[in-house]
């Protein structure tokens, strides 16, 4: 059956510097393994499939796959499937406002004058701190020694992240990961007063027995920011910048509303669009 698909970049500055993302626009029918096994194909971080909803406030709902697994949340892959929705032409109940429903419940994305898109940030499904063996196997696989690091969190909100926190950005694009874990691990730096990002922040993660590093990661940027605003290291509106180390150039832009409530926003374009034989 042939069903329309996009491929599109998301967090990017231009097109082709964030991270690709693939989106089939009516998944209705198909089954968990043939998400999985399409999804293991495109190769990307993560693949999309939109279908009707299922809750009454709900606008679409999202099954988002890794190559090897389904996830309850991810940030661009909820930035891209809304860009998506809405230029297969979603009206969303609520002008300016779409809702998403996905594993991790329902998430509400924000559409901005100038189409921009933000969604809130998930609560976080574990937080708090670090134990001390688990640090030292964070500290094993980035390869650095145990005095760098400044702070480190469990900041998970559906991935697993475990966040890490060193002096500068220098020492986050610096890092050459060298061990295998089974955990995924989000670092941040922050750049000195006056460059146009607070932080960099590089994400680590397994699949299928190798330790990957993603572009650009929404989910992370959430929780991160989540925990370094709570800490008063940072204040929004800021940029958050994601990339370098694999040649990309994300750009995360990271505010809060009037409830303190951090939102996550960023560029999406399609580059690629047609159909699937599904």
């Amino acid at each position: 059956m042939q069903r329309g698909y996009l491929e599109l970049d998301v967090f990017s500055t231009k097109p082709l510097s964030g991270n690709p993302l693939g989106v089939v626009l009516d998944a209705t029918g198909l089954s968990t393994d043939d998400m999985q096994r399409f999804a293991n194909w495109t190769n990307f971080s993560e693949t999309t499939f939109l279908l009707p909803p299922q809750h009454p406030d709900a606008d679409y709902l999202v099954r988002i796959f890794t190559p090897g697994t389904e996830l309850p949340f991810a940030g661009h892959p909820t930035l891209g499937s809304c860009h998506a929705w809405l230029s297969m032409g979603g009206i969303p109940r609520r002008p300016g406002r779409v809702v998403q429903e996905c594993g991790a419940g329902l998430v509400p994305v924000a559409i901005g004058e100038q189409g921009q898109l933000a969604f809130a940030a998930p609560e976080l499904r574990r937080d708090g701190p670090v134990d001390e063996t688990t640090l030292s196997e964070v500290v094993a696989v980035l390869g650095i020694e145990p005095g760098l690091v400044v702070d480190a969190r469990w900041i998970d909100n559906g991935p697993g992240w475990l966040g890490v926190l060193l002096p500068t950005a220098a020492d986050v694009l610096a890092l050459r990961p060298r061990a295998q874990t089974t955990l995924a691990i989000g670092v941040f730096g922050p750049y000195a007063p006056g460059h146009p990002a607070a932080y960099e922040v590089r994400a680590f993660f397994p699949e299928r027995g190798n330790l990957l590093e993603d572009p650009v990661t929404g989910s992370l940027n959430a929780s991160g920011a989540q925990w370094l605003v709570a800490s008063g290291r940072f204040t929004p509106p800021y940029a958050a910048s994601q990339g370098h180390a694999l040649g990309r150039a994300g750009r995360v832009l990271v505010s809060a509303d009037d409830t303190g409530a951090i939102w996550i926003g960023g560029n999406v374009t399609t580059c690629v669009s047609g159909a699937v034989d599904l």
